[in-house]
């Protein structure tokens, strides 16, 4: 068993995807209109997904806004350099909520971002790749 994908519910597709292309660096692997349900989905990540675990943005034709809720925490993406990840998403006008630093009562280095729908997400390095 494996996790596929995490589906968000998004108000404006297209700015979604560029948030999560532009400003993350994940690829649009696919995309599908579904007249007959008044949908589309677009899955995205950082590789194939027969062997990636991706994003599924679905947007509901004419829902521009949804409530978050408060059961939702966030999404974490492994970078190379938080502080470098940080400031470039800044510059691409990226919402940073939590400059990066160490966690509260830790040392690992984080950062937040906020996306266009207001769904946060963490970076942080990757900790696979420093063993």
């Amino acid at each position: 068993m494996r996790i596929l994908h995490t589906m968000l519910r998004v108000g404006d597709l297209q700015k979604s995807i560029d948030f999560y292309t532009n400003i993350l660096g994940m690829q649009l692997i696919r995309q599908q209109d579904y007249p007959d349900g008044n949908f589309t989905l677009a899955f995205l990540g950082y590789g194939d997904e027969r062997r990636n675990t991706v994003l599924e943005l679905t947007y509901n034709w004419g829902v521009s806004q949804y409530d978050l809720g408060n059961g939702f925490g966030h999404i974490a993406i492994a970078v190379d350099d938080v502080y470098a990840a940080t400031e470039k998403a800044r510059a691409q006008g990226a919402k940073i909520l939590r400059d990066a630093g160490p966690m509260n009562a830790g040392t690992t280095i984080i950062a937040f971002l906020e996306d266009p729908d207001g769904y946060q997400i963490e970076l942080l390095n990757d900790r696979w790749t420093e063993e």
